[in-house]
């Protein structure tokens, strides 16, 4: 309970610190205000500002015991209640209960009465019941949850090693598949992080479509039990999907120790479907819920209470409206194999995916908006407010009903409190994470991952070599010894040498994201990259750009705008990577000695503001393409999983080295051929008279007026496609080092600054956005290099 105080005529966006105050209206339309209703901010929500970024935007708010940061101009959207007067708060909320308590009107059906927690294993005899599937029946499970309630943990906890990583098809969100410990006839499908089935982000889009159009057998929803008022939103929307659903109430183990409860069997009965505390962190509870889920799988046992609407006038209101649409469109949503209840709500709510898939006539239309203005006419509420409303008013009923909550504010939230007091801090926190962002990239590019680097590197070498002997002693051909030692141990060779970086930097990251702290990070950088059309998520990825690309693209994953993704990894390989190192330190030794500090702090310097100039520009030319809301919730802080660190690791080692011996593979064979043989396939030494000497004689007029129109320079900037460090070694080999002047070393410097990333990094490119994006890249940012290159050569020339 608190005192709330609102304000005549006031905005979110103009709330105080620590000021409290209620929900009057939320404004906007389309995705942004139906994700604003499903995140709980709704008419008659308490709301409490917490704080602003070091910007000053976006801000923090506490609503439903949670925490949230959204942009002021999101903020601006919803007003609070006009008034003077201090008003009491009982639940986070001051819309007033119209009915009776439910939880006296809902009784579970014997035919799906399950034991609550440590009740042991108790089930009922269904020998004759005709739902049963056959006993041979491969089970199907989703695990659906909204972020940061463990769903990951869990999932590893229920298939140990037994799960491999995919793609969901038409996008590029990981899929994980697993199959459950000791059941061999099931699969388990690890759906993305979802708050609400009303699709906001590409992940929520993908969970939406796998949930109803791939039929699971059951679905197991996991919840925070420290955070029901904000998880069990979605659990709602699952209970209408007319699949078999278990609710498992993880980190149990956290709220009792912060002295609270959850009455399961209470809840188990109010909502009709099994109901098990569970620590998916501990393994605590995991086998019983395995138990329920394969149990109700098998009978398809569904929920048994669907209608969430309160029994008083305003209930009344919502409920006629959604029994009137879900008659309409029976038929429709029978076609499209959806439930009837389903479709109503997100008719309700204006989903117009919905719409399409129902393919609505223009005649049943025109009822379904009568239906809905009478109800707001009823409800006093927009009609997507009031489906929000019922869920967000039948939700704290069922806590009132079922949770004991901690007397005082759990020891995770106040701990997080005072850590952000300094992570987020005006003056701390960009500071502390350039710091920490330079200490992740010190330690794995210079003292983990480039040793091991070397390592990998010197084993591969020495595999070359005593390859080379073996087969010359065998007699194999020159061909084929080049083939194997120079293309595959000297191609694939070099890549495979970056996996040690990529895991280091991903184990340093991965930390960062379970702890909680990269949504901070977020959280504070927003502001500033929104000036050039990105937000803040996207500042990870462009600082781990100058440790190298392929896991940099590789970290976009983690952006919920496709816009934000594609601007991103354009200008990630702008950012420089540490491969290009050894062409710096070779022409800062070569022509400014004793200057190579200040020589490559303006090489980066400069790198960052191309990248800037390029986010500018592309602004610019989309003027009028908004950036991405930014609403995010800001879990407390945790220590991280290390199971779950190695998870994710295997994962992107095995699907670095995938693409290794895959793009990369056919990559490094096509240059090695080109390097290899003239246009007559005979073998050519040193690259001279070779295919690809000729292919960069060829190209070499394009680079003459940079200074550059050697073909021998061209052929090491082509070589470096496969990887930076080659372009040296080539130069050295084909012997034009000496050929450079003062002019023409800072053109190449600019140049190989600028130019497209080795192969690798495009082949994640191609990854994540496909074919023609990667091929826009490629040609976008030689472009680029060339006209810069161009530019200081001539001015080179000009001063020196």
């Amino acid at each position: 309970m608190c005192l709330c105080f609102t304000f005549a005529h006031v905005k979110l966006d103009e709330l105080k610190a620590g000021q409290h105050a209620v929900v009057k209206s939320v404004g906007g339309s389309g995705a942004l205000r139906q994700h604003l209703l499903d995140m709980g901010i709704i008419p008659g929500s308490e709301v409490k500002m917490l704080g602003a970024a070091p910007m000053g935007d976006p801000v923090k708010i506490l609503i439903h015991s949670y925490s949230l940061s959204l942009r002021l101009s999101e903020a601006a959207l919803v007003e609070l209640e006009d008034g003077t007067n201090a008003v009491e708060v009982k639940g986070g909320s001051r819309n007033e209960p119209d009915d009776d308590d439910f939880a006296r009107t809902v009784y579970l059906h014997e035919h799906n009465s399950h034991p609550g927690y440590g009740e042991e294993g108790r089930y009922h005899r269904h020998e004759d019941d005709a739902n049963a599937l056959p006993e041979d029946t491969e089970l199907t499970f989703v695990l659906a949850g909204q972020q940061n309630c463990g769903k990951t943990t869990l999932f590893n906890r229920l298939t140990g090693s037994n799960q491999h990583v995919g793609n969901f098809p038409g996008v590029t969100v990981d899929r994980k598949e697993g199959v459950i410990k000791g059941y061999p006839r099931t699969k388990i499908i690890d759906l993305p992080g979802i708050y609400s089935l009303s699709p906001y982000t590409p992940e929520e889009k993908v969970s939406r479509e796998c949930i109803l159009q791939d039929k699971p057998q059951c679905i197991i929803n996991i919840v925070d039990a420290g955070n029901l008022e904000r998880n069990l939103y979605l659990t709602l929307q699952l209970m209408k999907l007319g699949v078999p659903v278990v609710l498992a109430l993880n980190m149990i183990d956290e709220l009792r120790g912060n002295g609270g409860s959850v009455r399961v069997n209470e809840m188990e009965r109010i909502l009709g479907l099994p109901v098990v505390a569970i620590s998916a962190a501990s393994g605590e509870g995991v086998n019983e819920l395995v138990k329920h889920a394969v149990h109700i799988a098998s009978y398809r046992e569904l929920p048994l209470t669907v209608d969430f609407c309160s029994t008083g006038k305003k209930g009344a209101a919502v409920r006629r409206a959604l029994t009137a649409l879900a008659s309409l469109v029976i038929d429709e949503s029978r076609k499209a194999g959806v439930p009837a209840a389903f479709a109503a709500e997100k008719i309700a709510e204006g989903d117009r995916s919905m719409y399409n898939a129902l393919e609505i006539s223009a005649e049943k239309s025109v009822q379904i908006e009568n239906i809905l203005r009478q109800m707001e006419n009823e409800r006093g509420l927009d009609r997507a407010a009031a489906i929000a409303d019922m869920r967000f008013s039948y939700i704290g009923k069922l806590c009132a009903a079922t949770v004991v909550k901690p007397a005082v504010e759990s020891k995770e939230y106040k701990l997080s409190r005072r850590i952000d007091k300094v992570l987020t801090g005006k003056w701390t926190a960009m500071p502390i994470f350039v710091a920490v962002m330079a200490l992740i990239i010190y330690l794995d590019i210079d003292v983990l991952g480039a040793p091991l680097q070397r390592l990998i590197a010197a084993g591969i070498s020495y595999l070359g070599e005593r390859t080379n002997e073996l087969m010359l002693s065998s007699g194999v051909s020159e061909a084929l010894r080049s083939l194997v030692t120079d293309g595959i141990f000297g191609g694939v060779g070099s890549v495979v040498s970056f996996v040690p970086i990529i895991v280091i930097l991903f184990f340093f990251l991965s930390l960062l994201e379970d702890s909680g702290y990269m949504a901070r990070v977020a959280f504070v950088s927003d502001k500033m990259l929104r000036k050039i059309g990105l937000s803040g998520r996207s500042i990870a990825p462009l600082l781990i750009g100058f440790g190298c690309s392929v896991p940099a693209v590789m970290a976009t994953r983690t952006l919920p705008s496709a816009t934000d993704r594609k601007l991103t990894i354009l200008l990630t390989p702008f950012m420089s990577c540490s491969a290009k190192l050894p062409i710096y330190a070779f022409f800062v030794a070569a022509f400014f000695p004793g200057k190579g500090a200040i020589v490559l702090a303006c090489l980066y310097l400069f790198s960052i503001f191309v990248g800037v100039m390029v986010a500018l520009v592309r602004k610019w030319v989309h003027s009028g393409v908004e950036t991405s809301p930014f609403v995010m919730e800001l879990p407390n802080y945790r220590l991280p999983r290390l199971s779950n660190v190695g998870h994710l690791l295997w994962d992107k080692t095995k699907d670095f080295l995938q693409r290794a011996f895959t793009v990369i593979f056919l990559a490094t064979i096509v240059v090695w051929v080109l390097q290899s043989f003239d246009w007559q396939f005979n073998m050519v030494q040193n690259g001279e008279g070779s295919m690809l000497a000729c292919i960069a004689g060829w190209i070499a007029p394009v680079f003459a007026p940079l200074g550059l129109g050697d073909w021998r320079i061209v052929t090491s900037l082509i070589t470096g496609f496969i990887a930076k460090e080659s372009v040296v070694s080539t130069m050295e080999v084909l012997g034009v080092l000496g050929s450079f002047t003062l002019a023409t070393a800072i053109s190449m410097l600019v140049f190989c600054l600028l130019y497209t990333p080795c192969v690798a990094a495009v082949a994640s490119v191609r990854r994540e956005l496909g074919g023609k994006w990667t091929l826009f890249v490629i040609v976008f940012q030689c472009f680029v290099a060339w006209v810069l290159a161009f530019v200081a050569y001539r001015v080179a020339l000009f001063f020196l």
